[in-house]
């Protein structure tokens, strides 16, 4: 009885210090068999460090949830453009009961308080690394990034309880060594190439107004509708230096302002990116005199972010102003994501987590900073592009910048393969690369573009890339997975865009100022669409690859080298390097409202 009793003392004991018990039966679940590079070990982490961890409970239908993207987002189905409430999306995401039953109590047996998102599939815990390694079975460790001097908390495996397989999905970010920071386009074009850069308020019924808390910045403010003139052909002076009144010329933009005000623009931004309302205001009466000069911007934070005008950065600078500057009359709001998160990546989940649980989400949301695809862990991958997809299916559309490494991935680098960028991978995302000049517009050399390692190619894609393929033949075979989902899916301008900051006009590159241009267009359609009571595009992919794709003008000159090879050849349809092609917003309107 004695012996007894110590073995229950024993057993209560462990529970109570958050040890494993005898009873617990770990199966690994997630094991890395190296350290990336760019990363260095350090030595075991500090027992008493604090751990931010995130749990991943598998969600409960995400198949359903695609199926649902697809049919509110194809054009001839019945219910095209009859996008998802919150409440319908949200069902797909959210776990089943007996999932978080399962994860709830083996978290509590461990004394291990955790907050949850509002759907559930997301759960947080910040323990000490002491308790995290005996809750993981496992040996947290310190690492150093090579390129910005940060340390972080990583394990090479941990494994979990067979009482909680099948329920949780993975923890984030135990085995994941993405970058501190993610990467803007401005950074490696700035280093390899050029002085230059790379890339919701409210939601969409009749005028209603956003429900999210945005910072004390004046809301926008435009002049009485221009007068259309008709297509303008673009100035020379174009293929040198691009402004508003390029693009509108090239793509037969109409200078009008917005005339409905629900329509607008989301641009998300990171790594302490600001832009001042001071250099908007010159921009625009500099490059679009037609324009308030006392136009502005609101900005939402997410992560603790802030926008310092008195710190204008490139970035920030270019997608505001060519947002603004494309789409006069749209509603744009900058969201400065903090780094009050565990890495670089972390930043995208809390910005998408943020925007669906609105009531209202953004019709336009543009991102022009992203990762190369073999940096981010599969499962959190899927579990971002399931989020892209919720999005989508209640009437965003979600543009990025491709990237500016060609063929090899965000930055141009030493590689034997070709690198895919992500998001861009993604297929509930539109991807756009990069083209300049005019008759005829061209591929920029830098534009990212191949196939995906993660995600299948979508049934959009079915046509264009086995077409694109058999053109290839033989070239680059092995270097790339053909099977994949290929992107861009469009393109747009991207060099020698010029951009105030600081007072100051510079000349930016990149395909984030491609990205900022298609949010521009996608918004005044749906300004148009509005006008005559109709519902935002959402999802764009399926549009565009049906009977939008007559509607863009096709780039069949130049390639996107990397990786010690000429990487893709343009050609006329599709290719991986300007995807479909550029917008002619004159036929996109009328696709659009043709197939309402």
């Amino acid at each position: 009885m004695i012996a007894a009793g110590l073995l229950l003392f024993s057993l209560f004991s462990s529970l109570a210090l958050g040890q494993p018990t005898a009873h617990d039966v770990f199966h690994v679940h997630e094991k890395r068999s190296d350290v990336p590079n760019g990363f260095k070990y350090v030595g075991k982490a500090a027992p008493n460090a604090t751990l931010d961890l995130r749990i991943a409970l598998v969600q409960s239908d995400p198949a359903g949830l695609e199926a649902a993207l697809y049919d509110v987002s194809t054009p001839g189905n019945k219910n095209y453009r009859k996008h998802l409430t919150k409440a319908q999306a949200d069902a797909f995401i959210a776990p089943k009961p007996e999932s978080v039953q399962a994860v709830t109590t083996w978290l509590a047996k461990n004394n291990v308080t955790a907050q949850t998102s509002a759907t559930g599939e997301w759960m947080k815990i910040r323990i000490p690394v002491s308790q995290a390694n005996a809750l993981l079975d496992t040996q947290f460790n310190e690492y150093s990034h090579d390129e910005t001097g940060l340390t972080v908390l990583r394990t090479m495996s941990y494994s979990v309880p067979a009482s909680v397989k099948g329920h949780l999905d993975f923890i984030y970010p135990a085995t994941a060594f993405v970058a501190p920071r993610p990467v803007p386009a401005e950074l490696q074009i700035m280093q390899s190439r050029e002085t230059s850069t790379h890339g919701i308020s409210k939601r969409a019924r009749g005028n209603r107004k956003s429900r999210t808390t945005l910072n004390a910045i004046p809301a926008m403010t435009t002049s009485k509708p221009a007068q259309a003139t008709g297509p303008v052909s673009p100035d020379d002076s174009c293929k040198t230096k691009i402004t508003p009144a390029c693009l509108q010329a090239i793509y037969n933009i109409p200078p009008d302002s917005a005339l409905n005000t629900s329509s607008n623009i989301f641009v998300a931004s990171f790594v302490g990116e600001s832009a001042d309302p001071a250099d908007l205001k010159k921009f625009l009466g500099e490059f679009r005199p037609d324009v308030s000069q006392g136009t502005t911007f609101r900005v939402k934070a997410v992560d603790g972010g802030t926008n310092n005008a008195s710190k204008a950065t490139i970035e920030a600078s270019l997608d505001v102003q060519y947002t603004v500057g494309v789409a006069a009359g749209v509603d744009t709001t900058f969201v400065s994501v903090g780094s009050n998160n565990t890495d670089g990546i972390a930043g995208f989940l809390d910005v998408i987590n943020d925007l669906i649980s609105q009531e209202e989400p953004p019709f336009v949301l543009t991102t022009s900073f992203g990762f190369n695809e073999k940096d981010v862990p599969v499962g959190l991958a899927n579990n971002l592009c399931n989020a892209y997809a919720k999005l989508g299916a209640r009437g965003t559309t979600i543009i990025f910048g491709s990237g500016d490494g060609g063929v090899a991935g965000i930055q141009n680098q030493n590689c034997t393969t070709f690198v895919p960028t992500f998001p861009s991978s993604c297929p509930f995302v539109t991807s756009v690369g990069g083209t300049n000049s005019f008759g005829p517009e061209v591929a920029v050399s830098f534009s990212a573009g191949g196939f995906s390692n993660v995600f299948a190619r979508p049934k959009y894609q079915d046509d264009v890339v086995p077409a694109y393929l058999k053109t290839l033949g033989s070239t680059n075979k092995g270097l790339f997975n053909a099977s994949g989902r290929g992107f861009p899916d469009i393109a747009a301008q991207a060099k020698s865009f010029q951009v105030v900051r600081g007072g100051q006009t510079i000349s930016v590159s990149g395909t984030s100022a491609a990205g900022p241009t298609v949010a521009g267009v996608v918004a005044l359609l749906n300004d148009a669409v509005f006008q005559d009571g109709g519902q935002p595009l959402g999802f764009l992919n399926p549009l565009l690859y049906s009977s939008a794709a007559s509607a863009l003008n096709d780039i069949t000159q130049s390639n996107n080298p990397g990786c010690g090879t000429d990487g893709f050849p343009t050609s006329e349809g599709w290719d991986p390097v300007t995807g479909l092609g550029t917008p002619d917003f004159a036929k996109l309107l009328d696709v659009v409202k043709k197939s309402s």
